[in-house]
């Protein structure tokens, strides 16, 4: 296997990981937010390392596991995804070809009947093109559950952040990689399998979390207007509004963090929005 780890951040997923660890063709980091379900032991029978978190983490345990890992990239999959086969070495391939790209979003397949992913139709139509030496669309986003990432540039961004825990987690780092100039790719010939468990899943209160990290990013990284227009459209459903609500509350733990994004990266997030 190529110089590259696999991390899974899981909490009470037992069951996904006996159906998805033994896909896996690279060594496994599990990094367990504190399950009461066997879930450590299940990831230990199927030969995973498992870093036993005393709390829940969130999407920051990953940066527990990317900081165990010895190799010079690590992909990360959820307890319900895992790689294509071949994929990871071709990914590998890629990333020693293009040394300024930091990250490799994959095509994701969509359970039994492997759907595309809506997310990964999006990137494929990304308006930010194909720049020079970049091996694939330039995106500002991808879904944790199917990228690789240059284990060093993750590190210095500082990974997830502990504060927007889940739920779409992926932005603040896609757009801290951009600022410290790293190229970020869609490259389709990756294949990532998901299967979406259907376990503890809420659909109000993910869009409700999916929008206080959303208005949390933005605060963190974009022009103040940006904030305002998101926060006035979040008024606009309860869910919305919930969102709000939760931003509001978390702001005093980011004190100080607010780094506006250089100009360049900041016009390409806005003809994101455009389109």
């Amino acid at each position: 296997m190529p110089d590259v780890t696999i991390v899974v951040a899981t909490r009470d997923r037992a069951a996904e990981l006996r159906h998805s660890l033994g896909r896996h063709t690279a060594p496994v980091i599990v990094a367990d937010n504190g399950s009461a379900d066997g879930t450590a032991e299940v990831a230990e029978a199927a030969g995973a390392r498992v870093l036993r978190l005393r709390r829940n983490l969130g999407a920051a345990a990953r940066n527990v596991g990317v900081r165990e890992a010895a190799t010079r990239y690590v992909a990360f999959a959820d307890d319900d995804s895992w790689w294509a086969p071949g994929a990871l070495e071709r990914a590998v391939e890629i990333l020693d070809a293009h040394p300024r790209t930091a990250l490799l979003a994959a095509r994701v397949l969509v359970g039994e009947d492997e759907h595309l992913e809506p997310v990964s139709e999006a990137m494929s139509r990304s308006p930010l093109g194909r720049p020079d030496g970049v091996p694939g669309p330039a995106v500002l986003g991808f879904l944790a559950c199917s990228a690789i990432v240059r284990r060093d540039a993750y590190l210095d961004a500082g990974g997830f952040s502990d504060v927007l825990h889940f739920a779409g987690e992926e932005e603040l780092l896609a757009l801290d990689l951009a600022a410290a100039g790293w190229d970020l790719a869609y490259v389709p010939e990756l294949v990532v399998h998901h299967h979406p468990s259907q376990s503890g899943r809420n659909p109000s209160a993910r869009r409700r979390r999916e929008i206080r990290n959303g208005l949390l990013t933005a605060w963190l990284r974009r022009p103040l207007p940006a904030v305002a227009r998101m926060a006035a459209a979040a008024l606009g459903s309860r869910d919305g509004r919930a969102g709000l609500a939760d931003a509001a509350r978390a702001l005093p733990r980011l004190a100080g963090e607010r780094r506006p994004l250089p100009p360049a990266v900041e016009a390409a997030r806005a003809r994101l929005t455009a389109y």
